[in-house]
């Protein structure tokens, strides 16, 4: 178990004021008074809908030994008054846990769509090369390939969480990790303490604008990962991407660069793309190392631009070229993303939540539609989320399939009727031929049997790994898998 002194983990803590300072021992840190144990410091944080300061009484009554707040709280054991307890817990874990990312070869893997993908990816070819790597993300934390996920709450932990993951990583005597590190972390401070070693761009498109408001901060939140880079360290960069230059202009000096890419000149690059049911295949053409052929098992552009952000960034770490590709030549892709449920009709299952993500999954799709087919595609947006990709989702749906259907994804707090009106708002005309609406997700997967035929193609499209459907009032069990293989394979 760690043991902390108090007056150990406040050192070098920008604070405001202590209260009733007594130098205790810590054993652990807690921001949920449901689950805090005795010796723990309680962080009281702040969020957009809750505020920790109300559960102090509860945090007491479990053991808490030492309070990290914002404003004085009506008792007797020690308090450190910070400006922001959301954004320097991860101070404070990062010191509980003797700054474990310090000992790690830690890369972060950065970008609108594709981070999940590409850490599973990189984690394959050092593990080819031989080395260990631990993986941390969306699905959760796993030490190798071959191991199960362990659950985290989002796709980067919170602080303390994340860095408790880091000192077991670092215990098993594991060097390398891969993370996801999203936009939310960073704005929040959740990787904070974290050395770096690496940082990916996959790419910068809209989402989270509930959060983020414009582009602008958004790319600013995704900009802090490659600002902290230091002499020495690499980055890897998708040059077609929009926002490509301004990431290279923000990356400190004698930062190893690489840049990877299908249409714009970069260092590596993907040429005479093909696509087939079988998977991609593509010429990888790279400024130094010459050119190799590979042969995927994924689909889609997106995995050949996936493929080429993991071997770019196996390159960085000095991993031979012909080492990057074999093991991605064998890997048949990640939970969720363009996963085959069934065969006849091609039924598919993606994560895709985004106007972007939406777009790569369908044109992948399109690929390897027969001639005389169709391509449906079932789809719904997440409740109390950027409201304005809604109306772009419907169009690009209605634009790329040749019928839809428009069901709920996570309403959460919003009436799933609202959410289905804002996506026909982006659409046309409403040919109710082509255009189906079914808010129950059930009846709309049941209802897509009835409208293709054994050659066709179907997109499940928004939820892809998730197994749960968040409602008004309750969360419940749900997997678009389970559901497509009930309706297509009766099972």
């Amino acid at each position: 178990m760690n043991r902390r002194r108090l007056e150990e983990l406040i050192e070098n803590l920008k604070y405001e004021e202590l209260i009733n300072f007594e130098d205790v021992e810590v054993t652990g840190i807690s921001y949920d008074s449901k689950t805090t144990k005795s010796g723990d410091i309680f962080a009281c944080l702040v969020g957009e809908h809750s505020d920790g300061h109300a559960y102090f009484k509860s945090a007491v009554e479990s053991g808490a030994k030492a309070f990290f707040v914002e404003k004085k709280l009506d008792t007797h054991l020690p308090q450190i008054v910070v400006k922001s307890t959301r954004c320097q817990i991860a101070d404070i874990a990062e010191k509980f846990y003797n700054s474990p990312s310090k000992s790690l070869n830690l890369i972060g893997i950065t970008g609108t769509n594709g981070k999940t993908t590409v850490t599973h990816l990189v984690q394959k070819i050092l593990e080819s090369k031989g080395e260990n790597c631990a993986l941390i993300g969306t699905l959760g934390y796993k030490l190798s390939s071959k191991d199960e996920y362990k659950e985290a709450k989002h796709t980067t932990p919170q602080a303390p969480e994340l860095q408790a993951v880091l000192d077991l990583i670092k215990t098993e005597g594991i060097k390398n990790v891969v993370i996801e590190v999203s936009s939310h972390a960073l704005e929040q401070n959740r990787v904070g303490g974290c050395v770096f070693a690496g940082a990916v761009l996959t790419n910068l498109t809209q989402d989270h604008l509930d959060y983020h408001v414009t582009m602008d901060n958004y790319f600013d939140a995704k900009a802090i990962l490659f600002k902290g880079l230091k002499a020495g360290d690499f980055a890897v960069i998708n040059a077609d991407d929009e926002y490509a230059q301004r990431f290279l202009e923000i990356i400190p000096q004698r930062v190893k660069i690489l840049t990877y890419g299908v249409k714009n000149s970069a260092d590596i690059m993907a040429k005479e793309v093909e696509f087939s049911l079988s998977g991609a295949e593509f010429v990888c053409e790279t400024k130094q190392l010459g050119a190799q052929k590979v042969k995927l098992q994924m689909n889609g552009m997106f995995s050949v631009y996936n493929v080429l952000a993991a071997i770019a960034t196996g390159l960085s770490m000095g991993v031979d070229l012909n080492l990057c590709i074999k093991p991605l030549e064998t890997t048949k892709g990640v939970a969720g993303r363009f996963e085959v449920v069934a065969k006849n009709p091609l039924v598919i299952v993606d994560y895709a939540h985004t106007p972007d993500g939406l777009e790569n999954v369908l044109t992948a799709a399109r690929e390897i539609t027969p001639k005389n087919s169709k391509l449906i595609c079932l789809f719904g947006c997440g409740g109390d989320r950027d409201a304005t990709k809604r109306p772009k989702m419907g169009a690009i749906a209605e634009k790329l399939s040749d019928k839809i259907v428009i069901t709920s994804d996570n309403p959460r707090s919003e009436d799933p009727q609202q959410i289905i009106t804002d996506v026909l708002a982006g659409l046309k005309s409403i040919n109710t031929q082509k255009v189906f609406v079914e808010p129950d997700r059930t009846k709309a997967i049941e209802l897509l049997k009835t409208i293709c035929d054994k050659n066709d193609v179907v997109v499940l499209a928004g939820k892809g790994h998730e197994t749960y459907q968040i409602l008004k009032d309750k969360t419940i069990h749900f997997d678009d898998r389970e559901e497509a293989k009930k309706v297509f394979l009766g099972g």
